[in-house]
């Protein structure tokens, strides 16, 4: 962060949200998607609804396809509903990714169709290349506008097998954020054609996104984008070897191959007990091995949580750190 601080100088901070470092991190964000334009947003719940309101006001529908485990339908309190009267037509109920069927059996007019990449809560599961580009031409030939909420695309650029910008041309606009993978400290930024987003960033100003100043969250964004982007190869490989140890250990990961750097992990054995066994060893050793349990849905008796690498995790084998997991949880 300090280096970066270094290239800066206050007189050219921006000034609700123009100009200075946002203007520098909408440039490389558009340019590393192939995007002609790009806008910054302190949040990615306020990037979204933006996007999608600009596109369903131009079709003429609030009608948006999404997958029934999207974020903006779980953790984002009804908002996207109640303050932009989006209407959701559901692709696929449970941990799938849509494909073209699906989307096919959704009739009637719509004002664009989502796709989460990865499905943060079906397990961060990916489409393969193919049927990515089969739904994005399917929308092209209905004449939808596909939208990426690409909330951890950069995490998605090893199993894809393509670059960011590959993967962006199959959307009309997409979504990034900052503050997962790349450890920024908050923002997310939209891009899409230029006139676009210029309706998108009239839009931020109208949800009340334009703080006096975003150059912290810009500046540690274009930091994430220098040191952690290039490593998202090396944190997949590291998560399929992590997931490979465990499942000789008895601990069982969702997918059994990850399709990124996080997955699910999952125990026999009920969470409260389970998270009573991590706390301990944060007690007893400061190290903080998982997240907190949840009892699974699916099968009794079970409990899930969410396991992700990045930097802390590179500094362990994989043997050193699968020992530790299995000596935590399986107690």
């Amino acid at each position: 962060m300090l280096a970066e601080l270094d290239r800066f100088d206050v007189v050219i901070w921006d000034r609700y949200g123009d100009g200075g470092a946002v203007a520098e991190l909408e440039s490389q964000v558009a340019a590393l998607l192939g995007k002609p334009a790009a806008v910054m947003f302190p949040s990615g719940t306020m990037a979204q609804q933006s996007a999608l309101r600009v596109w369903s006001d131009r079709l003429g529908s609030r009608r948006i396809a999404i997958p029934a485990l999207s974020h903006l339908l779980h953790h984002e309190q009804d908002g996207p509903r109640l303050l932009n009267g989006f209407e959701w037509a559901l692709m696929t109920t449970g941990c799938v990714v849509p494909t073209v069927d699906q989307l096919a059996a959704i009739p009637g007019g719509l004002g664009a169709a989502l796709l989460e990449l990865p499905l943060r809560d079906g397990g961060y599961l990916l489409p393969s290349w193919e049927e990515l580009e089969a739904f994005s031409r399917a929308c092209t030939d209905r004449g939808v506008p596909p939208h990426l909420d690409g909330a951890r695309i950069w995490e998605s650029v090893p199993h894809l097998g393509h670059s960011p910008a590959q993967i962006a041309a199959l959307a009309d606009t997409v979504y990034v954020s900052f503050y997962k993978g790349l450890r920024g400290l908050a923002g997310a930024v939209v891009a899409g054609p230029e006139e676009v987003i210029a309706e998108v960033r009239l839009w931020r100003s109208r949800h009340g996104g334009t703080l006096w100043t975003m150059f912290p969250y810009a500046v540690s964004a274009l930091r994430g984008l220098r040191d952690e982007l290039p490593r998202m190869a090396e944190y997949h490989e590291r998560a399929v070897e992590i997931a490979e140890l465990l499942a000789a250990k008895g601990i069982r990961t969702f997918p059994e191959r990850p399709h990124c750097n996080a997955f699910r992990l999952f125990v026999e054995a009920p969470a409260d007990i389970v998270t009573e066994r991590v706390i301990t060893v944060m007690e007893r050793e400061h190290l903080a091995a998982t997240p907190a349990w949840a009892d699974s849905q699916d099968v009794p008796g079970w409990s899930w949580t969410e396991f992700a690498v990045g930097p802390a995790t590179m500094e362990w084998s994989p043997d050193g750190a699968v020992d530790v997991l299995a000596r935590v949880l399986l107690g």
